[in-house]
C-alpha cells in the first residue's frame, strides 16, 4: 500500500469528499513546488468539487489548464464519481 495516495486501502469506507480530500493532499505539494496552493472549499450532492486556487495559481495565467488539465484530471483519474471541478473566489 502505498502512503502517499492510499492506494490499495478499501475505497468503499470512504465517503465521497473523503476520497477527494485525500488525492488533494497528493496534488497539494506539486502546487506548492512552484509557489501556488489548492484549497477544497466543498463537494455537492451531484459530485461537484469546489476549489479555490491560492498563491501563485490565483490570478495565473495558466490556471485554467492547471484546473482542467492537473487537478480535475487527476481527481478523476482516483475518484471516478467525480462530475467536475469548479474554482471559487
Amino acid at each position: 500500500m502505498c502512503d502517499m495516495c492510499g492506494c490499495g486501502e478499501s475505497e468503499t469506507e470512504k465517503t465521497f469528499e473523503e476520497k477527494v480530500k485525500d488525492v488533494i493532499e497528493v496534488i497539494r505539494p506539486s502546487l506548492q513546488d512552484h509557489g501556488g496552493d489548492v484549497e477544497l472549499v466543498g463537494t455537492d450532492d451531484d459530485n461537484t468539487v469546489k476549489v479555490r486556487l491560492q498563491g501563485a495559481c490565483q490570478g495565473c495565467p495558466g490556471a485554467a489548464m492547471t484546473m482542467k488539465m492537473g487537478i480535475e484530471r487527476i481527481l478523476r483519474e482516483k475518484v471516478p464519481e467525480l462530475k467536475e471541478v469548479v474554482t471559487v473566489d
